[in-house]
């Protein structure tokens, strides 16, 4: 796998998260329709997920999301770009995974702490070597913060460091993904 095709972009869906979240969101979207890389996420139209979705779209990028029917109640899919529905939240994390190339984690809260953790448990068992790479540092230190106590502790192995790493921006997310998949 050398070239950066489709990337899973786990981040929240809240409406009331800090704008400069939504930002981020949004300038992640732009930057990867500018690169021709098709955006996969949780199908929702809210938060960071739809603003995400909604700039990579209104730059011309393709968009796939996965969405588990009963999330409807709650968020509702954006009819301008494909959306795959499914049962369940285990066939949507299936999903997504199965559509990418690497892994994006922009700021969120429990539903994307959950997604993630899945994938590096996943990585840790050897099932993938996608890349994954978390975008705000400050946001995410307290969560690299407890990954490093599960090393120090001996409970996780020190080679895991190597299955993620953290960056601020949307094109340093995007420049170290291409690169760690050009390794």
């Amino acid at each position: 796998m050398s070239k950066l095709n489709s990337i899973c972009v786990y981040c929240g869906s809240s409406n009331r998260a800090d704008p400069r979240y939504i930002q981020l969101a949004t300038d992640m979207g732009q930057e990867m329709a500018q690169r021709g890389i098709r955006l996969v996420y949780g199908g929702g139209n809210v938060g960071l997920m739809g603003a995400s979705s909604r700039a990579a779209h209104a730059a011309g990028g393709v968009v796939l999301g996965i969405m588990p029917h009963f999330l409807t109640k709650w968020e509702q899919p954006n009819p301008a770009f494909e959306t795959r529905m499914v049962e369940t939240m285990h066939e949507r994390k299936w999903g997504l995974f199965a559509e990418s190339d690497a892994f994006i984690v922009l700021p969120g809260g429990i539903g994307t702490l959950e997604e993630v953790v899945e994938t590096l448990s996943w990585r840790r068992l050897e099932l993938h070597t996608k890349p994954v790479v978390f975008v705000d540092r400050e946001f995410w230190q307290p969560f690299v913060d407890l990954i490093e106590a599960t090393i120090e502790t001996n409970f996780t192995p020190q080679e895991f460091r190597q299955s993620f790493f953290c960056v601020d921006t949307p094109e340093q997310a995007l420049d170290g993904l291409a690169a760690a998949l050009a390794d």
